[in-house]
Order: structure tokens, then C-alpha cells, then sequence
């Protein structure tokens, strides 16, 4: 069997994290198994669709690396979907329903208040061909209704195990809007089908609806694909991320300057058993993927983690990977500074800083005590310096005004930089220069 997966998301907004890990199993099983990762959109909901959002989801995917083999939109196949539609209305699998959505309501609160399962009571079995006449005569239309056999549906889940859905306790699905739009759950049965979808892999909040799919899958056709439900994201504090997947776009965190292997190394490893660190290729992440290593608990998505492994990351990038993108943040420096500061940055911007601060016209910063010590050492200081420079011109301070540690050091860096914490020092001095390094330490502008 050649693996067959799909990713499906509706260009209605943009890609988060929540989608991306999706993507992300599916890419990852795909790409182990030498099978094809096929990119669906599903835009049957014309008004809400837009072009933007589905160019933003191909760039996005592309960014982070998921290249895919096939592609089809949805709204392209709605003679597909009628077909189908046909076939089950001829096979009374699928049935015309006339109840408005306020007495729909009402029928579930009055079960509740009976102690009933908000289940759909199928009423629209019981009309006559008289009823029905009347109703469309009152200019109601009907939506359509997939008739679930009230048995129980049971089916092997690579990730939950054996799992078994009761079709008597959940409402018959609509397939069909009053206004003869598709909802979700046929088009996607349909496609499954004839792109021949071997594993559908998504998150457990899809559990119950495959209990219903699986029905539709067997009144349709012989074909069924596997099922893996993975664990939903929560945030570190154990809550939905539902509320703040705006800011966890992967627009937002590519203006961030957070890097795509960085999400898809924390992606890939939350909730599995493997251990939450930075990996160094797409390629890695596919060697160790498996199943068996995905957990049943919550998969908590930790933004500062997320930086962590983002930084630890950049530490191992050579400059030849950086190069371009350093010069379009206007960087200078070159290959020197990158190797200087990528073990302090934690994000790639976070080398304009440096930059900046090596390059730019800056007075040192020097405290009111440490004005003296710090004309001493300028006097001190070789006419040029290169990476050997550091070592000897620190002794030759220390020697000459007596301070020694954080005393000694700390007013130093704080009057070539600016700042109280960085990079060693050796490179950084040997980056600016004497001559701008002079006038810092005279508190000049250098």
C-alpha cells in the first residue's frame, strides 16, 4: 500500500500552530513512508474563502519546508459532491429535514429539561407527502440529513487504539444546508475516496464526527482509510489555545524572526516521547517519527520554549544560511560578527542590535565613577587591535589601576557596548576598532 495523506485547510484565515502540527504529522508520516502529501483546499464555503488566505497557506507551508506532490481545490468539485448527493438521497441514506434553527433549539432544550441527550429526533421521517407540500408551500427549503444506523462504529486509531462510537447517541449529520450549500464532512468523504486517502490524520476533536464519516464512507464506497487522532495543543498553563491562535500565526512568527525548523521542532516533539530540543533538519524530524511515540495527554505549546529552541538553533547556523537574510536586516560585519554573537542571539533580529552597537556612532555608556578607570584603560589601549588584543590590554588595565572581576570587566563592557551582558568581548573589540573603542572610553561619540 502506498501512503496517501491530506492536508485540508480552509483559507478563511490564516495558518497557526494548532493547523501546522496537523500538517506537520501528516507531512512527517507521508515523507517516512515514501507516500504522497496532498494539500486539499477546502473552500466550498465560497463566502468566507479568499484568494489571500489560500496563497498565504501555500506560502506558509512552503516556508516551513512541507513541500506537496498533489493539490486540488474543493470548490472545483461540486459536480462530485451533487453526484454523490444523489446517490445517497436514492438510497434514503440522505433525507429532507424542514425544522427552522429556532425549533431545533427548542427541541434540545426541552430534552434537556427531560434529562435527554440532545440528540435529533428524526421527526422529519415521520412527514407526510402532505406535510411536506405544506411546508415548501410556507417556502421552507430543506436541509439534508445523512440517516446513521444507530449502531455502534468501531475502527483501530494508530494513536487512541480501539475506539467505539455509539451512532444512536448523536444527531444525525447535516450534509446540506437549507440553501443547498455542502458543510464540511461529504466533499471531504468524497475526496477521501477518490484520492484514495489511506490514513486520516487530524486532531481528537474529530473523533465522534469519524464515528459518523465512517457510515458515509461505507454507503459511498468499499474504501476506507485508517484513522489518527493526535492530542490537541493547550498552552503551557494546561488551557486552549483557541483565544490567542491570532498571534500564534506563522505570519506572526515569521515577523517575529522565529524560525520555521524551530516550530516544527517543537511541534514534532510536544506530547511525544521524545525528548523537546532543537533539531537540526526536517530530515531528522522524519527519521524519528512514529506513532507509538505520540501520548494521550494535551500537547503543551510553550512560547518561551519555542525562543529556546529557536536560539539554540541560530548557535549552530553557519553564516552561508543567514548570509541574505543578514543584508536585507542591513547587518554589517559579515561572517565575523554572526560567529561573534549567533551564540547570544535568540532571534536572527536580535543581530541589528549588535550590529548597531559594534558600527554605529555611539557615546560610551560610563557611570560617574568609573570616568577615571576608564580614560586609564583608553590610554591603555593598543593603536589597533585585533582577536589577541583583549587578554593582554585586560592585564594591562587590571596591572595599572588595581581593579580586578566584575569591577574590572563590567565598566569596560558597558562603556564599549552599551550593555550589561553579550558576547565575549575579544571578538566584539576586535570588530569595532581602537580608534571607535578610544572614544567610547573617553565617553566621546565613537
Amino acid at each position: 500500500m502506498t501512503v496517501r495523506v491530506r492536508f485540508a485547510p480552509s483559507p478563511t484565515g490564516k495558518l497557526h500552530v494548532g493547523n501546522v502540527r496537523t500538517a506537520l504529522m501528516n507531512w512527517l508520516f507521508a515523507k517516512k513512508e515514501g507516500g504522497t502529501f496532498i494539500l486539499r483546499i477546502d473552500d466550498t464555503d465560497l463566502e468566507r474563502s479568499t484568494n489571500a488566505y489560500e496563497d498565504g497557506i501555500r506560502e506558509d507551508l512552503t516556508w516551513l519546508g512541507f513541500e506537496w506532490q498533489e493539490t486540488f481545490n474543493q470548490s472545483h468539485r461540486f459536480p462530485e459532491y451533487e453526484a454523490a448527493a444523489k446517490k445517497l438521497k436514492a438510497e434514503g441514506f440522505l433525507y429532507p429535514c424542514y425544522e427552522t434553527s429556532e425549533e431545533l433549539d427548542r427541541q434540545r432544550k426541552l430534552q434537556r429539561v427531560q434529562g435527554k441527550p440532545p440528540v435529533y429526533n428524526r421527526g422529519a421521517l415521520e412527514l407526510t407527502d402532505a406535510d411536506i407540500a405544506k411546508l415548501e408551500a410556507e417556502g421552507r427549503k430543506p436541509h439534508w440529513r445523512f440517516k446513521l444506523s444507530g449502531n455502534p462504529v468501531t475502527w483501530t486509531d494508530i494513536v487512541r487504539g480501539e475506539q467505539t462510537i455509539d451512532t444512536s447517541s448523536i444527531s444525525d449529520p447535516v450534509l446540506i444546508r437549507a440553501d443547498g450549500s455542502f458543510l464540511y464532512t461529504l466533499p471531504s468523504v468524497v475526496d477521501d475516496i477518490e484520492a484514495k486517502i489511506t490514513h486520516v490524520i487530524r486532531g481528537e476533536d474529530h473523533v465522534t464526527n469519524s464515528g459518523a464519516q465512517i457510515e458515509i464512507f461505507k454507503s459511498l464506497s468499499d474504501h476506507l482509510p485508517s484513522f489518527a487522532h493526535t492530542p490537541l495543543l493547550v498552552g503551557k498553563d494546561g488551557k486552549g489555545l483557541s483565544k490567542r491562535l491570532g498571534s500564534l500565526s506563522m505570519g506572526e512568527l515569521r515577523e517575529q524572526y522565529i524560525e520555521p525548523l524551530a516550530i516544527c521542532s517543537l511541534l514534532g516533539k510536544i506530547g511525544t516521547s521524545d525528548p523537546i530540543e532543537a533539531r537540526p533538519s526536517l530530515d531528522v524530524l522524519v527519521e524519528e517519527f512514529s506513532f507509538e511515540k505520540i501520548g494521550r495527554a494535551p500537547a503543551r505549546f510553550d512560547e518561551d520554549e519555542l525562543l529556546l529552541i529557536n536560539g539554540r538553533l541560530l548557535h549552530e547556523t553557519p553564516f552561508e544560511d543567514v548570509e541574505e537574510r543578514l543584508e536585507a536586516l542591513g547587518v554589517a560585519g559579515g561572517s565575523a560578527l554572526w560567529f561573534a554573537i549567533r551564540g547570544n542571539v535568540e532571534k536572527l533580529s536580535d543581530a541589528v542590535l549588535w550590529s548597531t552597537t559594534l558600527f554605529a556612532p555611539m557615546p560610551g555608556r560610563i557611570e560617574e565613577e568609573d570616568k577615571e578607570f576608564c580614560a586609564q584603560a583608553a590610554g591603555l589601549l593598543p593603536e589597533t587591535v585585533d582577536q589577541g588584543s583583549w587578554g593582554p590590554w585586560l592585564s594591562a588595565v587590571k596591572a595599572e589601576t588595581g581593579r580586578k572581576g566584575k569591577g574590572l570587566f563590567m565598566p569596560l563592557r558597558r562603556a564599549l557596548t552599551g550593555q550589561d551582558h553579550g558576547p565575549e568581548m575579544e571578538p566584539l573589540l576586535a570588530l569595532m576598532g581602537a580608534e571607535k573603542a578610544r572614544l567610547r572610553l573617553e565617553g566621546k561619540i565613537g
